[in-house]
Formats: C-alpha cells, structure tokens, sequence
C-alpha cells in the first residue's frame, strides 16, 4: 500500500472530490488510531482470510484488513467514495470493489445522500427520520436521492466465497443486510446508533436466528472491546437500551459458539 498518501492528498486536491474531504481528512493520517484499529481486528482477521467491508465509504477499515492480510471485497454505492477507493486500491489484485449497496434482494436501492457529511448517506429512510430533531444531528440534510445497484451477502458469498469476517456499517440498513444473509459465518460486526437503537434489536434477533450465540460491542471510534467478556443476546440488548443517547453509535461484535 506504498504511496497511498499521496492519493490521499491528491484526493483531497481534487475539487470534485470535495464532498469526502473531510472523511479523507478524519479518517486518515493518524498512526495511534490505525494501530488500535488493526489491534481490534486482529482477533477475527488473519492473513489469508476474507473480508466483506460492506459500507466501506473511504475505506480507513479496509486498510486495516489490508495490513492484517486480509484479502478484501469492498461494498459501496456511493459513487465519490467507489472513486476514492478504486484510487487508493488500483494495483492491489486482493481488493475488489463493488459498487452497490447491500439489501435483502439483489434489487435497485434508493440511497438518501448526505452531500455534506457523506458517512451518513443511508438507503433507510426510517434512520433519516430517526435523526431529525435528535440531538447531536443538528444540520444533517439528506439533501438528494440516488438509485444503486444492490446486492445480498448471499449474492456475494457466491461470486466470491464464504468470508471470515464481514463488517456492516450501512446507517441504519444493516438489518436489510442481514435479512440478505442465510448462512452462518465466523464472525461478523453490525453498526448501532443511539437515535435508531430498535434497529439494533432487530439485528441481534436476526444473527441469534443465524446461529451467533456471543456477543461483544465497541463504542464509537474508541477501537476496543467495551464488555468484560462475551456475552449472550439478551445482555447485550439490555447494555444497548440503557446506553445514554450521547454514546451515539458503535458496533456489535457477533461470533457462533
């Protein structure tokens, strides 16, 4: 991945690319927070193992996945971050980028897009309604609407294989996702938010039913595991409804027996 901050810095020259400057700028140049990231991933990517980063915006995670040996299947829809990473990932052969959004059904999807703060830009309407009047998103405006190609988990698993990993971090779709997965798998990670935590409820439900029995969750950007222990649904269901609104989002951490 030699030669990466250069692009970066020509990414964020480019004035077309000016909508992802601050992600560009957020998610990149930090070596303490890339350590600690690669340090949490560790424990369920391998070198050799495959990954779904599936909502991979400017793809700071699958540089991780990347510096752990992974190889890596990158889903997208939107089309300035689908740039930034075929840029950043052009001579890397054990990168695929896909540019789709990932639902229940191999079928178009409409994304509400967030011009200004592209991280946020969702194909579920229901999160961007969450977000209105709620505090900490003042000013987020999904200020237009795009038609995707979407794709499924299962979609995916057949043109690429079984993944070791898949990371789902999709602003409130990421049951749609799951609902597009019929197998179990070693491992996997769903993002929560605070304003939409019923949503993460409903996810929980639906990995118990994929055959997850453990659990664990890291809490915003902070790149550690937050609970003593892995846990059963039920606890973390309870930890995620009593978390206070101000923790505002992280991932649960989802392994089989």
């Amino acid at each position: 991945m030699d030669g990466q901050d250069g692009v970066i810095e020509a990414l964020k020259a480019d004035p077309t690319m000016s909508d992802l400057r601050r992600s560009l700028e957020s998610y990149y140049g930090d070596p303490a927070r890339d350590a600690a990231m690669d340090g949490l991933y560790a424990d369920f990517v391998r070198p050799g193992s495959l990954v779904f980063d599936v909502g991979a915006h400017v793809g700071d995670r699958l540089g991780s996945f990347r510096r752990l040996g992974a190889r890596v299947v990158a889903v997208e829809p939107q089309p300035l971050c689908v740039r930034a990473l075929r840029a950043l990932y052009a001579v890397d052969a054990w990168v695929t980028v896909v540019e789709a959004a990932c639902g229940a059904r191999p079928d178009p999807i409409r994304l509400h897009v967030n011009s200004a703060n592209p991280t946020v830009s969702t194909a579920s309407a229901r999160f961007v309604r969450s977000a209105a009047g709620a505090a900490g998103w003042e000013g987020e405006t999904w200020d237009a609407e795009i038609e995707v190609a979407g794709t499924t988990l299962d979609t995916l698993i057949a043109a690429h294989g079984v993944p070791d990993f898949v990371k789902i971090d999709v602003e409130g779709f990421e049951g749609a996702v799951l609902a597009g997965l019929t197998m179990p798998l070693p491992a996997l990670s769903f993002e929560f938010t605070t304003i939409a935590r019923e949503l993460a409820l409903g996810c929980l439900e639906r990995v118990t039913a994929l055959g997850f029995t453990r659990f664990n969750v890291a809490l915003g950007d902070e790149m550690a595991l937050a609970l003593p222990r892995w846990a059963p649904a039920a606890e973390v269901a309870a930890y995620l409804r009593a978390l206070p609104h101000e923790a505002n989002s992280g991932d649960v951490y989802c392994r089989p027996a």
